[in-house]
């Protein structure tokens, strides 16, 4: 019970109230089409609070993300989605284990419950850009060889998921934004699914939840980096 209470207070009322709405439109599109696939259930469950412990900064998240990257990857094979299941089983999974590590190793203030904002410079942003730029193309004609679904959008999340993924590992708070552009192309991309089984709404629910929940993890991570910026800032000038 203590420990319950512990994490209620830990969270703001506006990330528990939006944790609570993106648990329940989960749970209302899966029951609402009929779906039995409490796999898909589990995974959308797993991936949505990973996000709201993400937005703090919490390396508990990325722990979630990697149970989330396996159950992924393992839907999209369902689907011949080639493209989701290699990055998030070859790479956003892998990445996010990377990650917790960054994550674990650069606590703010000694806090493992806060990892410490990083910035990155203009010429790390052009390395990133241009090492996407050859991943993408890398994966254009693997994806292409193995006949992937919708392979255009498919290629693209890739860029955005490896974009995403890159920032995690180096602690920006723009990773969610990254993320919150891989969002809006997986909306696309089961939108295209559910034209064939309209079962596959759910998933695209699941999206803009998740896409919700990334633009808060971004204007979260942004004023955590200001308020670290300034504690920093107060404590030189003592």
């Amino acid at each position: 019970m203590e420990r319950i209470k512990k994490y209620v207070n830990y969270f703001s009322k506006t990330e528990i109230a939006l944790w609570s709405l993106s648990v329940t439109l989960i749970a209302v599109s899966f029951a609402a089409f009929g779906r039995t696939d409490y796999f898909t259930l589990a995974a959308s469950l797993i991936g949505v609070t990973s996000l709201i412990f993400c937005a703090k900064g919490n390396p508990a998240g990325q722990v979630m993300m990697i149970v989330f990257g396996v159950f992924y990857g393992i839907i999209s094979y369902g689907f011949r989605y080639y493209g989701e299941m290699i990055t998030y089983l070859g790479m956003s999974a892998p990445m996010a284990v990377l990650a917790l590590i960054s994550w674990l190793k650069n606590p703010y203030r000694g806090d493992k419950s806060q990892v410490k904002v990083n910035k990155i410079s203009r010429r790390e942003t052009v390395f990133m850009l241009v090492l996407s730029a050859m991943v993408t193309a890398v994966f254009w004609f693997i994806l292409k060889k193995l006949g992937t679904a919708n392979l255009v959008p498919s290629t693209v999340s890739v860029t955005t998921s490896f974009i995403a993924v890159y920032l995690t590992f180096r602690r920006s708070a723009y990773y969610a934004l990254g993320y919150a552009l891989n969002d809006l192309i997986l909306i696309v991309l089961w939108i295209m699914a559910a034209t064939e089984d309209i079962n596959y709404i759910s998933m695209v629910i699941c999206f803009l939840v998740f896409l919700a929940n990334d633009v808060y993890g971004f204007f979260s991570w942004l004023k955590m980096q200001k308020r670290q910026a300034a504690e920093s800032e107060q404590q030189v000038s003592e």
